[in-house]
């Protein structure tokens, strides 16, 4: 992937980013009414450190170019919810037996998307998507993607999370 991101990207983050930016419904958990949800937010999403001892997901992220925060708030994420392991989508076919949290990077194409969060409905994993809204299509595709998810959802800006666990009814929540 080249530094120099295509101007079309750009123009369609800044259009698409200017509209989402007056979407602040639930900045500190305010009317999220999911105790799940509100934890998340309290625990996880406003934390400005990585809480606990287990740092590998944070450097792994680290080194794959994602932000400081971000990366805090994905180990936080991962340590909140008691994961033992996760794994990065790099290339596919993947089988996700047994993975918990699964991290799937921008450079995944709208098509292996699809795919991904199939196996991961089949293997109850969690699905973090960096970057949901970086391109037109992606956008899209990610959106189908919540409308079509039995589960929770959130969409953090910087990540889409869904969650393929049972027990937690269908809402979406924009952070």
């Amino acid at each position: 992937m080249s530094v120099i991101k295509p101007i079309t990207k750009r123009l369609y983050r800044v259009a698409a980013g200017s509209v989402r930016a007056a979407n602040v419904r639930h900045y500190r958990g305010h009317g999220v009414h999911s105790p799940f949800v509100y934890s998340l937010v309290r625990q996880v999403f406003m934390r400005r450190r990585v809480e606990g001892a287990d740092t590998a997901l944070y450097t792994e992220l680290l080194l794959r170019h994602v932000s400081r925060r971000r990366a805090t708030q994905l180990q936080n994420l991962y340590s909140h919810c008691g994961y033992e392991n996760y794994l990065f989508a790099d290339r596919l076919p993947m089988a996700l037996d047994g993975i918990e949290m699964c991290i799937v990077p921008r450079e995944c194409s709208v098509e292996e998307l699809h795919l991904l969060t199939d196996e991961a409905q089949r293997t109850q994993t969690t699905l973090c998507i960096l970057a949901p809204r970086d391109e037109r299509a992606r956008n899209r595709q990610c959106r189908r993607l919540v409308s079509e998810h039995h589960g929770t959802s959130v969409d953090n800006r910087g990540y889409l999370l869904l969650f393929n666990v049972e027990g937690l009814p269908k809402q979406h929540f924009s952070l």
